[in-house]
């Protein structure tokens, strides 16, 4: 078959309409969720922005790049954390046509930040007149990245399913205990557009950008940054699985404490994990003895208990909160969740009347401290987060990197979950890449005790090494051996992934300037 070649005469094909390419950007967005776990397809992410990008530059204003901006991010979004649907209608008891709709407005919302992703570089390309190249490797890549982490901090954030978490496995992954999870996804951006310029005369070019960034990444990886402090220490991490609409069920209430109770005590270790609020019954409502009879447990058996429990300081003030009962008999240890879901644990001002349309227990909690001691034990030093406050990277990392009370800094993480609000569905694995990805920047161990799963051991190079199955009753027990030392991400957080983003802007900047005074060919 011959190509015919095509006649100045002929009349222009007609180009694609914003609607159309907005339906194939919200489709490749929404395909984008295979790049995440358990799916692990991280090709697919890359795929989805060269998508983006390609829909972007071929369309034909500022605003059509705004749109198709939109569609693929709310694609992104609803196709990612559709399991919202779960714990609002099936547990929080919301009619389901308003949980779908909330489903699909948070997809909305969240599309602005991908609408004023795309309009701002669409406008920064015609306004410096920029080359493709530029373009594609350092405006687009670099606006698409300041936005998920603008998304990752305004309002109090939501970065869940933030392009760099389906990279701890990729090429890239050795990047993020330097740029942490925000530089991953500006590279996976960088690769997308570098993707499209094949097609372009810089093809060679662009060809030895993605081998550089993919070898880069992998010879990153053999670094060691952290290594091992103290002797290893016995973890025991329980599984209780109470079904979430037993869970705050006064008539089951006494026979969890007792199943806690009972799988507390049943051996020794010298770390003892339960999920988040394992107890939902504040200590003074739980039975005199309770508390006395685990500590007397601790004391006997050199144990350590951290343990899931509403505190409360006043009437008005509760907090989500962690207690570590010491084996030494001494005061008890204490965190409160400081980074709160919205509508979950904290209400939003103006949204209460949506808040009261579900049935969500302890729905309106005190924030805790930013910076909280850890909880020592033997040679180590266990820091927690309860939950959602393991999306936040940076938080994690200042807490490392300025420990409270003149303490050397944790040498193990440990996340508390109580994931089943959102029944058999995929936010269990995504929650677990996220726990990974803390590990692979910080170079700590994550210890994960939840209520149904992910309950897992991974270990400081971010790799499940242990993993209890999901939604069955059962306890992990192994030993973990603490880390000391910091990467670059824990002294810098995401100030040097802000620095490279001003390069590459100021280096695009630069570019047209160039190109502009350079004389044109005769």
């Amino acid at each position: 078959m011959r190509f015919r070649r095509a006649n100045p005469n002929d009349p222009p094909k007609p180009q694609r309409s914003t609607q159309g390419r907005m339906i194939i950007t919200g489709l490749a967005g929404a395909l984008c969720v295979f790049a995440f776990a358990p799916f692990g397809w991280w090709p697919l992410e890359i795929l989805g922005l060269a998508t983006l990008f390609y829909q972007v530059l071929r369309s034909s204003s500022v605003k059509a790049a705004a749109l198709i901006g939109w569609a693929f991010v709310t694609g992104w979004t609803v196709a990612g954390v559709h399991w919202l649907y779960v714990s609002m209608h099936t547990y929080g008891a919301m009619p389901a046509p308003l949980a779908a709709l909330a489903v699909l407005l948070l997809g909305a919302a969240m599309g602005l930040y991908g609408a004023g992703a795309m309009a701002t570089a669409a406008w920064l390309r015609k306004r410096w007149t920029l080359p493709l190249p530029a373009a594609n490797l350092l405006v687009f890549p670099a606006i698409w990245a300041l936005f998920e982490w603008v998304r990752g901090w305004l309002f109090t954030g939501f970065p869940w399913l933030s392009s760099g978490y389906a990279h701890n496995h990729s090429p890239l992954a050795g990047f993020a205990p330097v740029i942490g999870m925000y530089g991953l996804g500006w590279l996976a951006a960088v690769l997308a557009g570098a993707l499209l310029l094949l097609l372009h005369r810089t093809r060679v070019r662009a060809a030895g950008l993605i081998i550089a960034i993919c070898v880069a990444g992998v010879g990153l990886s053999f670094l060691q940054w952290t290594y091992p402090e103290g002797k290893p220490i016995s973890v025991r991490l329980l599984q209780g699985n109470i079904p979430q609409d037993e869970k705050f069920n006064g008539a089951k209430v006494l026979s969890t404490i007792k199943l806690y109770q009972d799988a507390i005590t049943a051996a020794p270790a010298d770390l003892i994990a339960t999920p988040e609020t394992a107890i939902v019954m504040l200590p003074q409502q739980l039975p005199p003895d309770y508390l006395a009879g685990l500590a007397q447990f601790m004391n006997r058996t050199g144990s350590n208990l951290v343990l899931g429990i509403p505190l409360a300081d006043s009437q008005t003030a509760y907090f989500n909160s962690v207690i570590g009962i010491p084996s030494t008999g001494s005061r008890y240890y204490r965190y409160d969740k400081h980074h709160l879901v919205p509508y979950g644990e904290f209400i939003p001002y103006g949204f209460r009347w949506f808040v009261n349309l579900m049935s969500i227990p302890l729905g309106d909690q005190t924030s805790g401290r930013e910076i909280q001691p850890a909880f020592p034990i033997k040679d180590q030093r266990v820091l927690p987060n309860i939950c959602y406050e393991d999306l936040f990277g940076e938080e994690i990392a200042d807490q490392l990197n300025h420990p409270a009370q003149d303490q050397k800094p944790a040498t193990m993480l440990l996340n508390v979950s109580n994931l089943a609000w959102f029944g058999e569905t995929i936010a269990i694995p995504q929650h677990l890449q996220i726990s990974q990805m803390r590990s692979l920047e910080t170079g700590r161990p994550m210890l994960r005790a939840t209520n149904t799963g992910a309950t897992a051991i991974i270990n400081g190079e971010g790799t499940v090494v242990q993993q209890l199955p999901m939604n069955t009753f059962g306890t992990l027990a192994a030993k973990v051996q603490g880390m000391a030392g910091s990467t670059p991400y824990i002294l810098w957080g995401n100030k040097l992934f802000l620095v490279l983003l001003a390069l590459s802007l100021c280096g695009a900047w630069f570019w047209a300037k160039r190109s502009k005074n350079q004389p044109k060919a005769a």
